[in-house]
C-alpha cells in the first residue's frame, strides 16, 4: 500500500482564532507519537489567521484511519465544537 499524504484545511470562526490553534496544536504531539505518522506539519496562513493547515505523510491509510479515530481527535473535536467555520480535508498519494 503506497504512503498517504494529507492536506487538511480548517478555518476557524473570526472570533475563536485562538482557541483553534490551541486545540490543534494539542494534536501534534500525542500524533506524532502514533504508529505510521511520518510527518504532521500544522501551518498558519500569514494572511488570513483564520486558516490552518495540517500537512501529513502516513505509513498507510489503515494507520490514519485509526488516528481519526483517537482520544486526542475526538477531544479537540469537543473542544472546537462550533468553532471552526469550515474543514475541508484531501487524501492524496505521492506520484514519485
Amino acid at each position: 500500500m503506497p504512503k498517504l499524504t494529507i492536506v487538511a484545511h480548517i478555518h476557524a470562526e473570526a472570533d475563536r482564532i485562538e482557541l483553534v490553534k490551541a486545540e490543534l496544536r494539542k494534536l501534534v504531539p500525542p500524533t506524532l507519537a502514533e504508529a505510521g505518522c511520518l510527518q504532521y506539519d500544522l501551518h498558519q496562513d500569514n494572511v488570513d489567521p483564520a486558516h490552518f493547515m495540517f500537512y501529513e505523510n502516513w505509513e498507510s491509510r489503515d494507520l490514519w484511519q485509526a488516528h481519526m479515530g483517537s482520544r486526542h481527535l475526538q477531544d479537540y473535536q469537543a473542544a472546537t465544537e462550533g468553532a471552526v467555520a469550515e474543514f475541508v480535508l484531501h487524501e492524496m498519494t505521492p506520484l514519485v
